[in-house]
């Protein structure tokens, strides 16, 4: 204990925090404010600061820690401004995209090792929190200062590029303390809490997703993307967490930044922002996605992204996304009833959707693309069922002209006729004794693919 307590002594000694004596020191909330004015004006290196203030928070006793004459509210205020100028040593350095150009790997030399250091500090932190047990000051300090060391652990745990190895398990342990602090069983439990049960038992207090989002919303700007504040991948991960039936009470929290992440200018956290889409999609009733015409709203942003993007990893996500996206906006096909097709002004939504991937199909030049636009006509055409009779000449074309998209290679033209094979079928049984003639072309075009394969792995075998 003397020697914990000398400890303590010499740390706020080194952070000119000690008081006259050591009998009379400062409440702990106006150390508190010292430290933060420390860490912001701090010394050039950040690492040395902050190995003394994780060193501050591993002696300090508890009772140290929590007891404030202040109040409640003044104690998790000092608390947050501490633990935020302690995270900003570990910032991002900030840079102008349009004049600097894209990241290098050297603009982000120093940050995993003072990110690892910061991890240590907060986890000291942790640490005393929930060795105080049930003590209502600390849990409080906890709920305060969650929602910014959860952002801040989400945005060093994955693999980018002011990252290391040793500087995301870091972070990993810095998440599973919080966890272990909070009594939180996993991260979903942690951001959405307690829900009643189905025996009746009374649920549990609320998460600290809403808080998160607080946290992560001011940056969740164009303005701070062109300033390299890389966010996009913390609200992901937040997003990802929380699955039905609890997302759709966050909704219009959500939506509005995976939107703005899906129309980024860089393919890769544009995949990321329709990734965030077709999550939402999948885990909210149809009923909210329709509700003030949200589903419409992404049905729009994705068909631009079809209209306006060449990269073929984009386009996949996307057909996939609307593949789930359109039975929330129209009723599925089956349960039209046969008639006359709808006049053009009033065309379906699906149909729309097709034609769009039939015409850029035929046009498309890029092997990558097209590939990924046959990929997914099966499960359209699975979908659209007695609709698709209104473009079945421009699919028989494409089905006949599948194997010849590659070269002559035997394994890729062997895959490409049992695709169009099987599409050739779903055509069959879409035309369903309406059109007959179309099951007769079908068989034919079957036949025809069947020939010209047999013909181009016998130039094969004479080359």
């Amino acid at each position: 204990m003397c020697t914990a307590m000398t400890e303590f002594s010499r740390l706020l000694d080194e952070l000119h925090l000690d008081g006259d004596d050591d009998e009379t020191l400062p409440p702990i909330t106006a150390l508190l404010s010292k430290l933060q004015q420390r860490l912001i004006g701090g010394p050039p290196d950040p690492s040395l600061l902050v190995d003394t203030v994780a060193g501050f928070f591993r002696t300090a006793e508890p009772h140290r820690l929590f007891d404030s004459a202040d109040g409640e509210a003044a104690l998790e205020a000092a608390y947050v401004s501490a633990v935020c100028a302690l995270i900003g040593r570990a910032a991002l350095p900030a840079y102008e995209r349009a004049r600097d150009g894209p990241p290098t790997p050297d603009r982000y030399a120093r940050v995993p090792d003072v990110a690892a250091r910061v991890c240590g500090a907060l986890r000291g932190l942790l640490g005393k929190v929930e060795a105080a047990g049930p003590d209502r000051r600390a849990r409080g300090v906890l709920m305060a200062v969650a929602p910014h060391v959860c952002a801040y652990a989400v945005t060093h745990t994955q693999e980018q590029p002011w990252t290391s190895r040793a500087s995301r398990e870091a972070a990993r342990r810095l998440r599973a303390s919080l966890l272990g602090a909070g009594s939180w069983r996993d991260c979903a439990h942690m951001l959405t809490g307690e829900r009643a049960g189905a025996n009746g038992a009374k649920a549990g207090a609320g998460g600290i997703l809403e808080a998160v989002l607080d946290v992560l919303r001011p940056r969740l700007t164009k303005e701070a993307w062109q300033r390299g504040d890389e966010v996009e991948s913390a609200f992901a991960w937040t997003l990802f967490q929380v699955k039905r039936p609890s997302l759709a009470p966050h909704l219009p929290r959500l939506l509005g930044p995976a939107l703005l992440i899906s129309d980024h200018h860089e393919p890769k956290k544009c995949m990321l922002g329709v990734r965030c889409l077709h999550h939402i999609v999948v885990n909210t009733a149809s009923s909210e996605l329709r509700a003030l015409k949200r589903a419409d709203v992404m049905y729009e942003a994705l068909v631009k992204l079809l209209y306006g993007t060449k990269n073929a990893d984009v386009i996949q996500l996307v057909l996939r996304c609307l593949l789930d996206l359109l039975p929330v906006l129209e009723s599925p096909p089956s349960s039209v009833p046969v008639g006359p097709s709808p006049a053009p002004g009033r065309a379906r939504r699906r149909d729309d959707v097709l034609r769009l991937m039939l015409t850029h199909m035929e046009a498309e030049h890029e092997v990558a693309l097209r590939r990924v636009y046959a990929r997914a006509l099966p499960a359209y055409l699975e979908r659209l069922a007695r609709s698709v009779s209104v473009w079945l000449p421009c699919l028989l074309r494409l089905l006949a002209d599948a194997p010849s998209e590659l070269g002559p290679r035997r394994d890729v033209a062997r895959r490409l006729s049992r695709g169009a094979a099987r599409c050739a079928a779903l055509l069959a049984a879409a035309a369903g004794g309406r059109l007959q003639v179309s099951a007769r072309v079908a068989r034919r075009m079957r036949v025809k693919l069947h020939v010209r394969q047999r013909a181009r792995l016998c130039v094969c075998v004479e080359l």
